[in-house]
């Protein structure tokens, strides 16, 4: 019966008795994935002078104002990168406020990088509040609400019911932990990027938290991707 069901139904049917077994995200291992973790690790090879990146503090920050401008983007923030930069480098700029803050919110989220723990659901929130500052009124706290994706006025995606967060979320960082050191960090990083967006356990920035989050979990295995937009 199960078979017929979406992911959604199973995964409200399975709740009740999330911890009776341990979760496991729906995903395998293929020649295809393990030819793209080759790929990259041969790019990163060639990157030998980001092991000086602390001599080089202007490519930092270019390379960190192009991460913020990109990702803020992707959520509709119309700032140019130049106008992203004059932000981050206290200059006036004419536009939104709630951009503005987005920007200002976001390079002070990234400059702490260091300091989250990526197995740590509490530091999630934080950075979420960070994220969100000024922008979202429940800012670094799960939503209480149900939220979607809608393409005009038809619903895309609705994601699992807000009483469902906690335990998926607690399931996933469960599952991290368990995995972090069988599991190569691109792929795991890139299978808690899908499943945090399944999920979606903010009422808003979840595309943002899960691309800063997924530098987070990279960066902690190769200092290189606090800075190397992605």
């Amino acid at each position: 019966m199960l078979n017929n069901l979406s992911r959604f139904d199973k995964i409200e049917i399975t709740t009740e008795v999330a911890f009776m077994n341990q979760y496991q995200p729906p995903f395998s291992i293929t020649n295809q994935m393990l030819d793209y973790v080759s790929s990259i690790m041969e790019k990163l090879g060639n990157l030998d002078y980001y092991d000086n990146l602390n001599k080089m503090p202007v490519l930092r920050k270019h390379n960190r104002i192009y991460s913020i401008h990109s990702s803020l983007a992707i959520e509709a923030n119309s700032l140019s990168f130049n106008q992203v930069k004059d932000v981050i480098e206290g200059k006036v700029v004419i536009g939104e406020q709630k951009e503005i803050q987005e920007v200002k919110n976001a390079y002070k989220a990234y400059n702490m990088m260091e300091e989250w723990n990526p197995y740590s659901i509490e530091d999630l929130k934080k950075i979420h509040g960070v994220l969100a500052y000024l922008t979202v009124e429940e800012s670094g706290v799960f939503r209480k609400g149900n939220e979607g994706v809608f393409d005009g006025d038809k619903c895309i995606f609705m994601a699992p019911k807000p009483e469902m967060v906690e335990t998926l979320m607690n399931q996933l960082f469960d599952w991290m932990k368990r995995n972090k050191e069988q599991l190569h960090p691109l792929i795991l990083s890139s299978v808690f990027h899908y499943e945090f967006a399944f999920i979606h356990p903010f009422c808003d920035g979840n595309g943002r938290t899960a691309r800063l989050w997924q530098n987070v979990i990279l960066s902690h295995w190769k200092e290189v991707f606090a800075y190397v937009p992605i």
